[in-house]
């Protein structure tokens, strides 16, 4: 279920420290419902190989068009991922997040892994048309339960990221990441029954 963005934004997230100049696109719950100390858990799906974690065929067929046409127009070739031109937000990170755990790098999309809390993740991709982020948070529900939202962020580059990512947003709210959320509580489900 997508939430409002207030669900990301008010709330502590030791993120909030280095993304000011990002905009939060989209906040989603996500069904994973488990303890005060299940974040790594949830983390641990993306990890790997990815055996945990099975993604939809038609989130499979979306990602696969979306990087064969990143790859005929050229858009997400190395000079225009992290390096000295668009560096990561790990180069923004306070020492003590920096120093800590790291996560792992997404298999099924070219996400890589910023940090790891005890209640927080944050990913990256970095292309020719945005800088985006998906941070993970563990939610306390009360009564000794929690869960995780995922919030996407986007830093929109130049003319082409500032028309591009307008125009795949209702196509990525309709289909692609609903996709992701379905997959992501079927994976944590299907892991708690083992």
């Amino acid at each position: 279920m997508r939430l409002p963005n207030t669900a990301f934004t008010e709330r502590p997230w030791r993120i909030h420290e280095f993304i000011r100049d990002f905009e939060v696109e989209d906040v989603w719950d996500l069904d994973t419902p488990g303890g005060p100390d299940d974040l790594a858990l949830l983390v641990r799906q993306f990890d790997g190989d990815g055996a945990d974690f099975k993604p939809s065929p038609m989130y499979k067929v979306l990602f696969a068009i979306r990087w064969r046409l990143g790859a005929v127009l050229g858009w997400d070739k190395e000079k225009h991922g992290v390096g000295p031109r668009n560096p990561s937000l790990r180069d923004r990170l306070p020492d003590d997040l920096r120093d800590g755990p790291r996560g792992p790098d997404l298999k099924t999309v070219p996400m890589k892994s910023v940090y790891q809390a005890p209640d927080e993740w944050a990913t990256e991709v970095v292309n020719q048309t945005v800088h985006a982020v998906m941070h993970i948070g563990w939610v306390d529900d009360g009564n000794g339960r929690h869960h995780a939202q995922m919030a996407v962020l986007v830093k929109k580059k130049g003319l082409l990221g500032k028309v591009y990512m307008p125009v795949i947003l209702p196509f990525r709210r309709l289909f692609v990441t609903p996709s992701l959320v379905r997959a992501i509580g079927r994976s944590w489900h299907a892991s708690a029954t083992r």
